[in-house]
């Protein structure tokens, strides 16, 4: 039997007469279709909207007066008239073209949804994922295990030495020289950062986020932290870019736009900015407190903390309605090895074409900064701040590097550490600084992009002091309480 195929979504009375009556108005193109350019005018949609006051803005009062009468037919907001009635349409289509599941696994699916879905169990299981997933593979595995092969065994044991004797052999010229291999070389700074200390990192990352991702895991995670998103502002949907954050912050505020209001846009890209480390940055950090449960603690503490009260304060304080939250529950199945690989590829290619050149565009512009003598000047600036929290001034290096990518920082401090320059205490001050710090300037433009410069601007101006009065504090905590990390 053949089914006839659903091209059109019907909405039923005063929607279907507002969605001809915009369709009809509009005369310019938009990149989509006049019918999905009315939905998402009666959806309040900003970018359309904006797209018309460039393109027909005497439309504005005509296509502003259907909204209003046709809100007033409606109990319910517009957007969400709509959405029901697209889910509608799809379940039509589902019950035309599949088979419902049998008794049985229709019982065992709807109780690992609940397992899933209820706090009392699926907080637990959220542990589970992370000390695995996080802890153990990226933390132990990736920022351990391979960064060790990579950095010490190949890149400082051959590479690094190899390079520099063919640079130096190539170039007579010292300037040039320290370009490409100097101390912030580079190959010696750039490129072993970004391959044998980030990229294992980023791997590692990539290959859990795509499991869960391809398992079915992030809607249930999403319908789990929902309650608890409500008090910051949030809605069980912003699980998506935070839990993309932990990848990459840059894209990750780019994928805000999912969210369904500006306030909620605006609460999400202040967390990701402020306490959401990057795949990198975490790796390194759970590399290096890994030996120091306490430290971990407390790191995972503090800036918990600071998420939820930032967000609980953002919420209080910015106008608007608490956001409502729906979203379609995927079936629960075994994550396909292809789909993994392909997104885990696709995302360390990402990487390599977006951020490996930052690496090496960081290391030139601190070798122009030392040439031109900027770069000592800014590290003069910064020690005073370092010590203020604790910490040696030769970690003012690292913050530096920090405002250029996080993991960039984050990587300096493995370095400190390695050397010995930092004890527990200092280490455990430095990574929860590191963590609220400034954000990189790929994740600063993107806050730009996305929220305007005056958003993007407050939200970098608050997280400077703010970052470094939390580091004081947790350090005047530690000495004051005898606390030995």
């Amino acid at each position: 039997m053949s089914v006839k195929p659903v091209t059109t979504v019907e909405y039923g009375g005063e929607l279907d007469d507002a969605v001809e009556q915009i369709s009809a108005l509009l005369r310019h193109d938009y990149g989509i279709s006049h019918r999905a350019a009315a939905l998402m005018l009666l959806q309040g949609d900003e970018e359309i909207l904006e797209q018309m006051e460039a393109k027909e803005p005497e439309l504005l009062p005509r296509i502003e007066d259907i909204v209003v009468r046709t809100q007033a037919a409606y109990r319910d907001p517009l957007r969400y008239a709509i959405t029901i009635a697209r889910q509608h349409a799809a379940s039509r289509i589902v019950s035309r073209t599949t088979s419902p599941p049998t008794r049985q696994s229709s019982r065992v699916r709807r109780m690992a949804d609940r397992l899933l879905m209820t706090p009392l169990t699926g907080v637990p299981v959220l542990l589970l994922v992370l000390y695995f997933g996080l802890y153990k593979f990226v933390g132990q595995f990736g920022a351990g295990v391979l960064v060790n092969l990579l950095e010490r065994r190949l890149f400082d044991a051959h590479v690094g030495p190899w390079a520099t004797r063919l640079v130096e052999h190539i170039l007579p010229w010292p300037v040039l020289t320290s370009l490409i291999v100097g101390d912030y070389g580079i190959i010696t700074l750039g490129v072993k950062y970004a391959v044998a200390i980030i990229l294992p990192i980023v791997a590692t990352f990539f290959l859990v986020f795509a499991i869960i991702e391809d398992s079915g895991y992030l809607p249930r995670l999403a319908m789990l932290i929902d309650r608890l998103f409500k008090h910051i502002g949030l809605s069980g949907r912003a699980v998506i870019p935070m839990v993309l954050g932990f990848g990459c912050d840059t894209m990750a505020t780019m994928v805000t736009r999912v969210l369904e209001t500006t306030r909620e846009r605006i609460i999400a890209t202040l967390l990701l900015a402020l306490a959401i480390p990057c795949s990198a940055q975490l790796g390194v950090l759970l590399a290096l407190l890994s030996r120091r449960p306490l430290g971990l603690a407390i790191w995972a503490g503090v800036v918990g903390l600071v998420f939820l009260l930032v967000g609980f304060l953002a919420a209080r304080l910015m106008p608007g309605q608490p956001p409502s939250f729906y979203m379609e529950i995927p079936p629960l199945r075994l994550p396909s090895l292809s789909n993994v690989l392909a997104k885990t590829y696709a995302r360390v290619e990402w990487y390599f074409l977006e951020v490996f050149p930052l690496f090496v565009l960081a290391s030139v512009v601190i070798w122009v900064g030392q040439l031109t003598h900027l770069f000592q000047l800014a590290l003069a600036l910064l020690e005073p701040v370092v010590k203020f929290i604790g910490l040696p001034p030769q970690a003012a290096v690292a913050f530096l590097f920090g405002f250029f990518r996080r993991d960039y920082g984050a990587a300096g401090l493995y370095d400190l550490n390695t050397a010995g320059a930092l004890n527990g205490n200092q280490l455990v001050v430095a990574m929860v600084t590191m963590t609220l710090f400034l954000p990189c300037i790929a994740q600063l433009l993107m806050m730009y992009k996305e929220r305007g410069a005056k958003v993007a601007l407050t939200i970098t101006a608050l997280i400077f002091p703010f970052a470094f009065g939390v580091g004081y504090l947790l350090n005047a905590v530690l000495t004051g309480l005898g606390v030995r990390v």
